[in-house]
């Protein structure tokens, strides 16, 4: 089974459970506004000026500048760069699919199975993440003797961890649930995941809770904030 569509989970997400298209092809921007908003609460227009990075990129396979198809996103250095949390660098071969390996490693850093009788132990903190991220990029720098630090990967590498940790965050807890990473990055990327969606009710597709405050670019930035303070 290959899992995941394109190098970002966020979509493959939206695509598994139905929010965008299911071939994961002609993702138009408009189509892209109702995903955020109807299955993350996001405001609408949070993505548009990612979706127009991609655009100025060139990197659509569709035939139309104002459509992409979600394995698109694998152009390197574009919206995809090197050292993933679950993917591997384009140099080594396979920047598109997730790589159990890799997140293998990074779930262990996270803690994600760390959970204990504390209930704190049930959430992964900004500082965890963090951490795990910084190691990631350590171990690709390691690995891959062309590992381009680029400025799309020196900002989006950081940006990656404080978006989905946004997206995933409990306001209540403080803090990203731990069971809701490991689905998001796991279960929630595979082809099962788009079986069981297509028979589930709209509002169940989702195996996280939706936050009930909408959230936008001012909450990821604080967010990246939070991350990049984080001595490593």
């Amino acid at each position: 089974m290959t899992l995941g569509r394109s190098p970002c989970p966020g979509l493959n997400v939206l695509a598994n459970h139905g929010w965008l298209p299911r071939s994961g092809k002609n993702i138009d921007l408009p189509t892209l506004q109702v995903a955020v908003a109807g299955a993350y609460n996001y405001a609408p227009n949070t993505f548009d000026d990612v979706f127009k990075l991609a655009q100025n990129c060139n990197l659509t396979t569709t035939g139309n500048i104002s459509t992409f198809n979600l394995a698109d996103l694998a152009k390197h250095d574009c919206i995809e760069f090197d050292g993933s949390l679950s993917r591997n660098d384009f140099a080594l071969g396979d920047d598109l699919h997730f790589n159990p390996r890799i997140w293998k490693t990074t779930s262990k850093r996270l803690g994600l199975d760390d959970i204990g009788r504390d209930p704190k132990s049930k959430y992964l903190t900004v500082e965890q993440a963090a951490k795990a991220r910084a190691a990631r990029v350590a171990d690709a720098m390691k690995a891959n003797d062309k590992f381009n630090a680029s400025i799309n990967q020196q900002m989006g590498s950081p940006g990656t961890t404080a978006l989905y940790l946004t997206t995933l965050w409990d306001d209540a807890a403080g803090a990203a649930p731990k069971e809701w990473v490991k689905t998001f990055f796991g279960k929630c990327q595979d082809s099962l995941c788009r079986r069981w969606a297509n028979r589930q009710a709209e509002w169940e597709r989702l195996p996280f809770a939706r936050p009930l405050r909408q959230k936008t670019n001012d909450d990821i930035n604080a967010m990246f904030a939070r991350v990049q303070a984080v001595k490593v």
